[in-house]
């Protein structure tokens, strides 16, 4: 491969050196499309090997990346390296969705400014416009992912209505119209009137809105009285066919039976018993209007009651709302209706209410339930195998809270409607003759009716539900309905990695699809991620103005430093905030990778450190390794759970506080002063723990490890293509890392000290170190060089003192007493006059913190996490005040 070739040319120049800063903007690029070229992402077909597959839950071609993108497909990636590096024969399967509405939409949008509807253009000539939008923009994201690292088998990509997938959506669509279980009927569905088309209920946002309660009189027809209804939508009155209460209601019991006058409209109509009536809301009587509410449509199937279609497609009022109200809009009808009935004395009352009110979710226009015919999908039989998978065990949600919801949904499931009035998707394969009234289902076209032999057949003109070829997206976008390699190989694959917000839309159906066509679940394990939300907890989105764009990051800080941000910040199932400062963090920590990685490359010196002995290592060598060792197990054993984050977490705890802050600092004087051997066995241990943290690393941030790889191992693999690092329990070491734990424990109790009392940074002190127990004083005096050096002082050791030096600052850290004399150090009249500023300012404070808290009202009006952060900082102040009260009477 030319790209390897370029590796190893370029590797062999390379030396030993990193630039002085690491700018992403230089290597991000590079790396990707060597990467891609060398197809290192690529999967085969490896009986020898266990396979790992992802597929990529398919991102709409009308998107760009954001930041849920960001974090999904960022865990998905840190699966799919890692599992690359373990050996496994690791498939990430990318793609895209046509996604009907949003891409129709947006083409509409497209020919409004050039003053055309799709309407101007027919059917045909439309679509070759969307097909035109879709190859000059659907692949705006597929490059972002790129930017991002995503590590795609880039050679499967697939798009829902590629050939493949449109045939696995016809064939899916015949077989269940072969056994029942698609049919078409009039049914109460969710309509858009701006998208002009059905959504599910499931795509229907519900929003708490400010509204009306309006009571009316509904007048009896023998001349008895009234009885009052409550509805928020008074225009749909027009469409009342009953009143509705409940037989157990003895306020309306005796009128059971009886006959009203619908007001406005002058229709008869009965009043009705039904349980699902409820006597707390309202007045305890509803009108019921079969066409426009779902509820009243079960009502109405119940009590055969007519259905009177009264608002239309266009959410504007039918000829069956009567010649007064036809052609309003739906809410000029209600301000209409409002004023008739006040005029004819038969509006009681006005209520202001909030109620929820669902909006699409698309383009956020308040949905009208209406009575439509559609081709719909008989649930129960397919949703029966996918509950039982997730009883059984066959299907795992991660964390298990999910199953719940999962299951809830599919044991109340409605059957599905599956048809949508646009132009944009799979149109359903079905033929209507007009002649005969026969229709048809065909996997291929049809020219005549088979019943009839008219020419006249027409294709239902319906395309089926987005959802629909998402479904099938598992083993659609593997071969099937052909039975493939790829499709024997990695299905069923083997987790899915979401949002907790298409639980509904998507994995529940691939779950029942997959049991249906494959006779297997679609996946093992469904690891369940959270939304990632602003820095105040809200949803990002538009409206708010609160979306952080990841291309702008990634420009900013880089990749790298945005998966780190993510996955540091990610537990399953939970939302995340966005912050900034987390941001910087993780470039922060990016850039000490970087400086460390130089210290080694500039020490590792001309050619490969000899092997060395065990015997030779001194106790911060044992103690790294063995601190390595665990880093490897628990980062693994937390991938295995699923805890990306955790396992990001145990890396930079690592690499940061041990590898660089301790085990750097503490062969320095090894490096620069220690004999031969002792050089080369830092270089070693420094080498060996370095490349294995760059393969740890490598899933999370693939760019900067790379990079660095490439420098430290010239002539290797690159780290894309290394092995995950074994457990090596050899390197297990408790006795060091107790060692050296009580070691670190007293440098930086001295190092405290120093900082407490202002000693000049650069001015070496003396330190006496009382240890009266045999193993903490043998302990400190065989590593008397370590302490010295890292708290740049001269180190004494003693079983114990015949009195305690004079004017010495004092700790006990690891059952060791330390004495720092100060004399000389510092100048004792100036540190006592700080401390005595300082000791005032906190007096001083403290007193307005008590005084507030000695304020009932305040206490008693305050909100109580005010009151307990008062606390808090009273609670500090003590502490700080009793801290330099010592000081000073140390200093005398």
């Amino acid at each position: 491969m030319a790209a390897n070739q370029r590796y190893r040319e370029d590797g062999a120049k390379l030396g030993k050196s990193l630039p002085s800063a690491y700018d992403p903007k230089n290597v991000e690029g590079k790396w990707y499309r060597f990467w891609e070229e060398g197809k290192y992402f690529r999967a085969t077909v490896e009986p020898q090997k266990k396979p790992f597959c992802i597929v990529m839950p398919p991102p709409n071609v009308t998107g760009e990346l954001h930041m849920g993108h960001a974090l999904d497909n960022t865990l998905q990636d840190v699966l799919i390296r890692w599992r690359r590096m373990q050996g496994y024969a690791a498939l990430w399967l990318p793609g895209t969705d046509h996604a009907g509405i949003a891409t129709q939409a947006r083409v509409e949008a497209m020919l409004a400014k050039e003053g055309l509807t799709r309407f101007d253009l027919g059917r045909e000539r439309f679509l070759e416009r969307v097909w035109a939008w879709k190859e000059k923009y659907g692949n705006v994201i597929t490059t972002q992912l790129r930017r991002l690292g995503a590590s795609c088998d880039w050679d499967r990509e697939r798009f829902t209505m590629d050939q493949g997938c449109s045939e696995a959506v016809r064939e899916v669509f015949l077989r269940l119209y072969e056994r029942g279980l698609i049919y078409r009927d009039y049914y109460i569905v969710n309509w858009c009137p701006h998208c002009r088309t059905v959504i599910s209920d499931i795509e229907v946002e519900h929003k708490e809105t400010a509204g009306h309660l309006y009571y009316i009189k509904y007048p009896a027809k023998d001349g008895t009285g009234f009885v009052v209804i409550a509805t928020t939508r008074p225009e749909t009155m027009l469409g009342d066919t009953a009143v509705a209460v409940h037989p157990e209601d003895e306020r309306y019991r005796h009128l059971i039976g009886k006959t009203l006058v619908l007001p406005l409209v002058g229709r008869e109509i009965p009043v009705i018993a039904d349980d699902y009536v409820d006597m707390e809301f309202g007045t305890g009587a509803l009108k019921v209007t079969p066409a426009h509410d779902p509820n009243d449509f079960e009502i109405g199937r119940r009590h055969n009651l007519p259905s009177v279609k009264v608002i239309g497609a266009d959410a504007r009022m039918t000829a069956e709302a009567g010649a007064r109200y036809q052609g309003l809009d739906r809410w000029e009808c209600r301000k209409l209706v409002v004023e008739d009935l006040k005029r004819e004395g038969l509006l009681l009352k006005v209520e202001d209410l909030t109620h929820a009110v669902g909006h699409c979710y698309r383009c956020d226009t308040v949905i009208e339930p209406m009575v439509s015919r559609q081709w719909f999908v008989r649930m129960k039989p397919l949703a029966e195998p996918a509950i039982a998978a997730a009883r059984d065990g066959r299907v795992r949600f991660i964390p298990e809270r999910f199953t719940k919801i999962y299951l809830n949904w599919l044991e109340n499931i409605r059957d599905w409607c599956i048809s949508r009035q646009l132009w944009w998707g799979h149109r359903i394969p079905v033929w209507h003759c007009p002649d005969c009234g026969a229709s048809t289902a065909s996997r291929q076209e049809i020219k005549r009716c088979p019943h009839c032999g008219s020419a006249r057949v027409e294709q239902d003109p319906d395309v089926l539900d987005t959802w629909f070829s998402s479904a099938l997206w598992p083993f659609s976008t593997l071969g099937w309905p052909h039975e493939t390699a790829d499709l024997a190989y990695f299905y069923p694959t083997s987790v899915l990695v979401t949002g907790r917000d298409i639980i509904f839309f998507w994995v529940a159906r691939m779950i029942f699809m997959g049991l249906a066509f494959m006779g297997e679940v679609p996946f093992r394990e469904v690891f369940i991620h959270g939304l990632v939300l602003d820095a105040l907890g809200r949803k990002m989105s538009k409206s708010l103005g609160n979306g952080v764009d990841p291309i702008e990051v990634i420009e900013s800080h880089g990749a790298d430093s945005l998966r780190f941000m993510l996955v540091t910040g990610n537990t399953p199932g939970n939302d995340l905030r966005f912050h900034f400062e987390k941001l910087d963090g993780a470039r922060n920590f990016i850039n000490k990778l970087w400086n460390a990685s130089r210290f080694v490359l500039m020490n590792l010196g001309d050619g490969v450190a000899p092997p060395e002995e065990p015997a030779a290592y001194e106790l911060a060598d044992r103690w790294i390794l063995s601190r390595y060792r665990e880093a490897v197990a628990k980062s693994t054993a937390y991938l295995e759970a699923y805890e990306v984050g955790e396992a990001a977490r145990v890396l930079y705890d690592f690499i940061w506080d041990e590898f660089c802050d301790w085990y750097i600092e503490l062969v320095k004087s090894r490096l620069y002063r220690g004999t031969p051997g002792g050089r080369a066995v830092a270089r070693s241990v420094l080498r060996k723990v370095l490349g294995g943290t760059l393969r740890l690393l490598h899933p999370f941030i693939p760019f900067v490890t790379e990079e660095i790889w490439h420098h430290l191992e010239p002539g290797a693999k690159p780290l894309i293509a290394q092995t995950w690092p074994a457990d090596e329990p050899e390197l297990a070491d408790p006795a060091a890392e107790a060692d050296m734990g009580r070691l670190i424990e007293i440098i930086r109790a001295v190092r405290h000290i120093r900082a407490e009392m202002n000693v000049p940074p650069g001015r070496r002190a003396t330190v006496i170190l009382v240890a009266p127990d045999a193993g903490s004083r043998l302990l400190v005096e065989q590593n008397r060089n370590y302490i010295e050096e890292l708290v740049l002082g001269t180190v004494t050791v003693a079983v114990e003192l015949a009195a305690k030096p004079e004017q010495a600052a004092h700790a006990v850290a690891a059952g060791v007493e330390i004495y720092l004399p100060l004399g000389g150090l510092i100048d004792f009249e100036k540190e006592r006059a700080r401390l005595t500023k300082e000791l005032g300012a906190v007096a001083r404070e403290l007193a307005r913190v008590e005084g507030k808290l000695g304020n009932p009202d305040f206490v008693a009006k305050a909100p109580p996490e005010v009151v307990a952060k008062e606390r808090a900082k009273q609670a500090e102040l003590s502490r700080k005040q009793e801290v330099l009260a010592g000081r000073l009477k140390m200093l005398g």
